[in-house]
């Protein structure tokens, strides 16, 4: 049999891709064209991912499907129903992906499970580690703790195990994530900060990134491993918004009050700082607005993935008025865009002085590209081989990127 993996959606989804391929008993091919089956293991945070994903479907039914994933709790039994797929199978069995190559229905299964599969090989030049499933935040706008459950954590040993591995095999780059991974080690008495220590003494190991974090989550120590050489001086705090009338629309936790003075004590170590933001959610006023404008302005942030909100069925946000329109959403995200790239060339240009450690993940036209400790991408003359570490100075700070020549 052969086999076509296709993923949507975060990097949890591409880890458990990878647990599938490593799993599978099946000749695994590039192309949908050469399959006998397709295992797609899919998205649902938006209604736009429910969309792009019934349009794959639908465009290779001439193909077996097995749908795994979070669309698997939200769209799996109407697929299933309309014959689009032939199985629908829940994040539970993705271990056991080989029981279900051969069997029709819906088998999701219950949320009490962790991952228990070692990877020994990836497929890139670093390695995503999943240390946690499930979240027990309950955002306003999001639908994932209902089709991933609770958080609980994977077993510290099969996580040290796994990075010692994969360090042995060639990987040096590990990029930590779960889906509320900053929750990790809550039920077991231990915490991010504790596992990343352990992480970073694993020989071979030359950078740790940490996916998206909540600010409740960010403590003392986890601010002190930035400073070791290993942990990435880069941390992406969720925010979703600045002004605490929307955060209380949206059921977040963090407020600005707490939250500033955190990125405030971050920046002065010298660590960039990402975040996530929606513009356009429910009750977004123009009065609203301008106040978490002025307060966004306070803060030291260097990178930022900007989301214009769009309904999720199922979902508190979803029964809410929409009362923002797209076009009126579309130039708040620029305007909060536009001040972080500013801000982001400001703070390259500040530590201008310092030689940066690139890892290169891609060669075009005569340069390699690749990201340094402060995760800016970095443009390099020459074609240096991917996944190598290059040492950079005296280098050029562009709008968008920094350039050795």
């Amino acid at each position: 049999m052969r086999v076509f993996f296709k993923t949507f959606g975060c990097r949890s989804n591409i880890y458990d891709t990878e647990v599938m391929k490593d799993i599978i008993k099946a000749d695994i091919v590039n192309n949908e064209k050469e399959a006998d089956l397709i295992i797609v293991n899919s998205c649902t945070v938006t209604n736009f991912a429910d969309r792009d994903l019934r349009r794959y479907i639908n465009k290779w039914q001439n193909k077996k499907i097995i749908l795994t994933g979070c669309a698997s709790y939200t769209q799996g039994k109407k697929l299933f129903e309309d014959k689009k797929v032939k199985t629908v199978i829940g994040h539970k069995f993705k271990e056991k992906i080989n029981d279900f190559l051969d069997k029709e229905g819906i088998f999701l299964g219950d949320f009490d499970f962790v991952n228990t599969h070692i990877l020994k090989k990836f497929s890139k030049t670093k390695a995503f580690i999943k240390i946690q499933e499930g979240c027990d935040f309950e955002c306003a706008y999001c639908i994932i703790p209902y089709v991933r459950g609770h958080s609980r954590s994977i077993d510290e040993k099969l996580i040290l195990e796994e990075v010692k591995i994969l360090s042995q095999n060639g990987i040096s780059e590990f990029v930590l994530t779960g889906i509320n991974m900053g929750s990790y080690g809550k039920e077991k008495g231990t915490n991010l900060s504790e596992l990343v220590e352990k992480i970073s003494k694993i020989r071979g190991v030359k950078r740790i990134r940490l996916g998206s974090l909540e600010p409740s989550q960010v403590d003392e120590k986890l601010m002190d491993l930035t400073q070791n050489g290993v942990l990435e001086k880069h941390l992406h705090i969720a925010l979703q918004h600045t002004s605490d009338r929307m955060l209380r629309i949206m059921k977040r936790r963090n407020r600005v009050s707490t939250t500033l003075p955190l990125f405030e004590k971050l920046a002065s170590k010298n660590i960039a700082l990402g975040t996530d933001f929606i513009v356009g959610h429910p009750g977004e006023s123009e009065e609203i607005w301008q106040e978490a404008l002025e307060n966004f302005k306070k803060y030291p942030l260097t990178h930022i993935h900007v989301f214009r909100y769009s309904p999720r069925d199922g979902t508190e946000s979803a029964k809410m008025k929409q009362d923002v329109k797209g076009d009126i959403a579309k130039k708040r995200a620029k305007i909060l865009e536009e001040i972080v790239i500013e801000n982001s060339y400001n703070f390259r240009l500040k530590n201008k002085h310092l030689p940066l450690l690139v890892h290169v993940e891609e060669n075009k036209d005569g340069y390699s590209y690749g990201y340094d400790e402060f995760y800016n991408k970095m443009k390099i003359k020459g074609n240096f081989q991917k996944g190598e570490w290059v040492r950079v100075k005296d280098y050029k700070v562009e709008r968008d990127i920094n350039v050795k020549e």
